[in-house]
């Protein structure tokens, strides 16, 4: 198998999107203002790599619900331009240009939201890692395989341990993180990005001990892939062609290792995120919520 770019491999398997649907609805379309008050109104939510796919995907999702989104980019036209989106439904959001890998860049930023808005209480740090996979690990170079755990284990701890410090004093709020289902089942090829997402998940079961005496849950989502995301089919059409068959029956393929014979929806991907962030799962820390449709068994 050639390498592959870590970004697209992990869109096919951390289950990247472009946009979230609403209430089973299929297409693209902006999240409207949501109907109700909203299971995250009145929360100040801060979304690293909030341009990229997965993270246009929980703005909105966190938007549409009521929060206040604080779009945290390195590209400033990116998120500004999701953020005059955002707002034109009548929702609120922010935008800031923000390097989730410098320590001074995520503190200033977070700074200025509490000075501002008053508090933080949700991070989800979406921003993409770097590195080569679809070699053997016996095949890749030590630099290579250890690109994206230094890479995730910087951002991730960087953009938590400073939202714990700030929602430490109002003893409440969520982080949240990301990882693909290679962070439990090997695949081969997956080279540092399966390690990398289980350090992860390591990383958040140590915060949320650390941090659950001052109120703060820290939550892992697990996906595995959804095909309704343009950047999920292209990688699934590049897998197919490296495997010498349709795109159909490579997805298929996918689909028969879960339970319920298929992937994931993005719109299920974001409402569970929202469902987390939110107050309904005040009991939940320390977990890593399966939405696999049944490729992995807790």
């Amino acid at each position: 198998m050639t390498s592959v770019e870590a970004a697209s491999r992990r869109e096919f398997l951390a289950a990247a999107a472009a946009v979230p649907l609403t209430r089973g609805n299929a297409g693209h379309r902006a999240a409207a203002p949501a109907a109700h008050p909203g299971l995250l109104a009145g929360k100040n939510a801060v979304i690293y790599g909030a341009a990229g796919s997965v993270g246009s995907a929980v703005t909105r999702a966190f938007a549409a619900e009521g929060a206040h989104v604080f779009l945290a980019g390195r590209t400033l036209e990116n998120v500004e331009a999701l953020a005059r989106e955002i707002r034109s439904t009548g929702a609120e959001a922010t935008a800031a240009r923000v390097d989730a890998m410098v320590r001074a860049s995520v503190e200033e930023h977070l700074a200025d939201v509490v000075r501002d808005h008053g508090g933080v209480h949700i991070s989800f740090n979406l921003i993409g890692i770097d590195g080569l996979q679809g070699d053997p690990l016996t095949a890749m170079n030590a630099e290579s395989f250890a690109l994206p755990i230094q890479n995730a284990m910087r951002t991730h701890y960087l953009t938590a341990t400073a939202a714990g410090r700030h929602m430490a004093s109002h003893r409440t709020g969520v982080i949240l993180a990301l990882t693909a289902q290679v962070a439990r089942k090997p695949y081969t090829g997956s080279g540092g990005f399966g390690v990398a997402c289980a350090a992860i998940e390591g990383l958040c079961r140590q915060l949320a001990i650390e941090l659950g005496p001052q109120g703060t849950r820290v939550i892992t989502l697990r996906s595995s892939g959804s095909p309704d995301a343009p950047g999920v089919a292209a990688a699934i059409a590049d897998h197919a062609r490296m495997a010498g068959v349709s795109r159909e029956a490579f997805e298929a393929r996918i689909a028969e290792k879960t339970m319920l014979r298929r992937m994931p929806r993005m719109a299920e991907i974001a409402s569970a995120a929202v469902l987390l962030a939110s107050d309904h799962a005040s009991a939940i820390t320390a977990a890593v919520t399966n939405l696999t449709c049944g490729e992995l068994a807790d």
